[in-house]
C-alpha cells in the first residue's frame, strides 16, 4: 500500500491485542510476557520436556502448550508460580495510571 510513493503504515499501540482489537487486551499482554518469560528461562536452562514438567510440576501436553507460546492456556497466577519454581522473584507494583498507559504492564528486570 504505497501512497505518494511512500509506504503506508500504522504505528502500533505497544500491545497487538489491543490493535487486533481484542477485549481483554491487557490480560492477554500479560500473559504473553510472563509466558515468554518462563519459555526464555526454560530454554536457556536447555531442559528436556521431561525434565520442563517435573521442574514445574506439570504435564507433557502443558509443557508443549508453554513452550509452543500458548500462554493463555495459563492464568497469570499460573506463570508466577512457574517464576518461582524457577526461583525469580515476581514483584506486583500497585501505582495510579496515568493517561494512555495499560491497566497492567509486565517489567522484566
Amino acid at each position: 500500500m504505497k501512497k505518494n510513493g511512500k509506504i503506508a503504515f500504522e504505528e502500533g499501540s505497544g500491545n497487538v491485542f489491543a490493535d487486533l482489537g481484542l477485549d481483554d487486551a491487557d490480560e492477554l499482554l500479560t500473559r504473553a510476557k510472563l509466558g515468554h518469560t518462563v519459555r526464555m528461562i526454560l530454554v536457556k536452562k536447555k531442559l528436556k520436556q521431561r525434565e520442563i514438567g517435573k521442574l514445574l510440576e506439570i504435564k507433557q501436553p502443558e509443557v508443549s502448550n508453554l513452550m509452543n507460546g500458548r500462554y493463555t492456556l495459563f492464568s497469570p497466577e499460573r506463570l508466577f508460580g512457574f517464576l518461582n519454581k524457577l526461583d525469580r522473584k515476581v514483584t506486583v507494583q500497585v501505582s495510579r495510571r496515568k493517561k494512555n498507559e495499560p491497566l497492567q504492564e509486565v517489567v522484566m528486570a
